[in-house]
Parts: C-alpha cells; sequence; structure tokens
C-alpha cells in the first residue's frame, strides 16, 4: 500500500514538473517569437530602402536620359526627327507582322 502512496506523490509531483516544462516550453516560444519579429522587421527595413535607393538611382538615371535626349533634339533636329521616324516606321513594321 505505501508503493501504491509513493506512486501517486511521484505523479502528482510529475504532473507539476510538466506543467513547469510547458510552461518554460511556452516562455522560450513567445521568446522565440519575440526574436524572429525582430529579425523580421529588421529585414524588412533594409530591403524597403535597398528598394528606396535603387528606384531612386533608376529615377535620376531616367532623368539624366531624358535630359540628354533633349540636348541631342535642341543640337540636332533633324538626325533626330530622321530617328524618330525611322523607329516609327520599323515599329509599324514589326506590328504589321504580328
Amino acid at each position: 500500500m505505501s508503493r501504491m502512496g509513493d506512486t501517486g506523490n511521484q505523479g502528482s509531483s510529475g504532473q507539476g514538473g510538466v506543467t513547469e516544462t510547458a510552461s518554460q516550453v511556452g516562455q522560450n516560444l513567445r521568446e522565440l517569437g519575440g526574436q524572429v519579429r525582430d529579425v523580421a522587421s529588421q529585414k524588412y527595413e533594409q530591403l524597403r530602402e535597398s528598394a528606396s535607393d535603387y528606384y531612386q538611382q533608376g529615377r535620376e538615371r531616367a532623368q539624366e536620359w531624358e535630359q540628354n535626349i533633349e540636348d541631342y533634339v535642341r543640337e540636332k533636329p533633324l538626325q533626330a526627327v530622321l530617328i524618330a521616324a525611322g523607329v516609327g516606321v520599323l515599329l509599324g513594321l514589326l506590328w504589321k507582322r504580328s
């Protein structure tokens, strides 16, 4: 009978250990979740900043091209018109084929 009582006590102390372990696991998961969220937020910010930088560089490059084209048209208007006409004919031929 005393063995039964001992087993019962071990069971209840084991139950407390399981509860405590489960609590620790839950806490560890919450901490891990917070760390993952922090890392994800940092990566998101890095990607957002990189995308913003690339967008700005592309925008500046497009503005430079626009300025260069405007300068070229002012310097050589006849050549610019002939080039534009040639591109238009080429696109018209390609469009007609498809």
